[in-house]
């Protein structure tokens, strides 16, 4: 066991807390990281504030990136100075799912996250809970072997770690959610982290019309960057407004805010036959009301997309093979690095239009 610091969330919004708490050492299958990169996301948020359930005290922080520090002893594949980042989606690879390529709904899921002894607790024994069994707002974590996956020297870390969250969530909805055919149409509602990696797969894809919907003129002139071929703002009406670009609907749309709202905006730019993929994490308790008839006579679908829906290591190898190939950009999605005694002020710069992803350095 190592004593480190992380950032705590001890109670619903109040800033995060710096404190003293103590590591177990890697379990047969598992690993211990030191951190050095982590992402700030709007899930964490979500934890932050109540609007998703988490037990408290916790450390969030999920969008991970380190070097490995320490492997446990059925460890194969990882050694001690490994540049790794998160698979943030632990899966058997036995049960049906996994064994059919969805290991983001894996079935033992909850039995793979048991673990005998706490990950995390303070000095004095309490239990310190973590986000996802990650915790990544900590100076050093622990995590199971198929979470991580070893990246190139060439990837920075402080880009790489968008690979693990925003990126793999972002390009595997579009490539394994939603499976967006060359020269189709796609609309993109909400542009912040996600809704600009959808942006860019969508692009990858070879979509003939990808149209931007956000609320904040600095995201939409941005998403032009990562592959929007247009731009709307969401107080207006959107569907005419997509369908003055197009003279229809678009045969694919992307939700990536987490409200009802979108949603039925994402289900309303469609044209008939479309898909509407859903990203966004939506508060607890969130419910969706559709007209019945999109699905009976236009024909529309609906469909959900967590973490990518895909087969994480194989997607987050090949995404940071597209980077350094130049066909992926994760630079120009990284609005600023801040140090780890900062992530406070991060959150609130993320309330901006001008931010697409900031990244602590917890080795600042």
């Amino acid at each position: 066991m190592i004593t480190t610091e992380a950032a705590l969330l001890t109670s619903l919004n109040e800033p995060l807390e710096f404190t003293e708490i103590q590591v177990d050492d890697p379990d047969p299958n598992e690993v211990r990281v030191a951190v050095s990169n982590v992402g700030l996301c709007h899930s964490d948020l979500h934890y932050m504030t109540g609007t998703v359930g988490a037990d408290l005290p916790v450390v969030v922080g999920h969008e991970v990136a380190g070097i490995v520090e320490s492997v446990g002893s059925a460890v194969t594949s990882l050694r001690p100075g490994d540049r790794v980042v998160g698979a943030l989606t632990p899966s058997c690879g036995l049960c049906r799912n996994c064994q059919v390529g969805h290991s983001t709904q894996c079935q033992r899921v909850s039995q793979i996250r048991q673990r005998p002894r706490p990950a995390f607790q303070l000095p004095g024994g309490q239990v310190v809970e973590r986000l996802g069994d990650i915790g990544a707002f900590s100076r050093h974590t622990v995590m199971r072997e198929n979470s991580l996956v070893k990246v190139p020297d060439e990837v920075g870390l402080h880009v790489g770690c968008l690979l693990s969250c925003c990126i793999v969530t972002g390009v595997g909805a579009v490539f394994r959610g939603a499976q967006v055919r060359p020269g189709a149409t796609v609309a993109v509602i909400g542009c912040g982290g996600v809704g600009s990696a959808i942006i860019q797969g969508a692009r990858l894809a070879g979509a003939s019309a990808i149209i931007a919907v956000d609320l904040d003129d600095a995201r939409l002139a941005a998403a032009r960057t990562y592959g929007a071929t247009h731009v709307v703002n969401g107080a207006a009406d959107v569907p005419a407004e997509i369908r003055k670009v197009l003279g229809d609907g678009v045969d694919y749309s992307f939700e990536a805010v987490g409200s009802a709202r979108t949603a039925a905006t994402a289900l309303a730019v469609l044209r008939g036959t479309g898909t509407a993929c859903l990203v966004g994490i939506a508060p607890d308790g969130t419910d969706l009301t559709v007209p019945a008839s999109d699905f009976f006579f236009g024909e529309k679908r609906l469909i959900g997309s967590y973490m990518g829906s895909g087969q994480a290591h194989e997607d987050i190898t090949q995404f940071a093979r597209l980077y350094l190939q130049g066909h992926l950009l994760l630079d120009e999605m990284v609005s600023d690095v801040i140090p780890f005694h900062e992530i406070n002020k991060g959150f609130e710069a993320m309330k901006s239009g001008e931010v697409t992803r900031i990244v602590a350095d917890l080795t600042a």
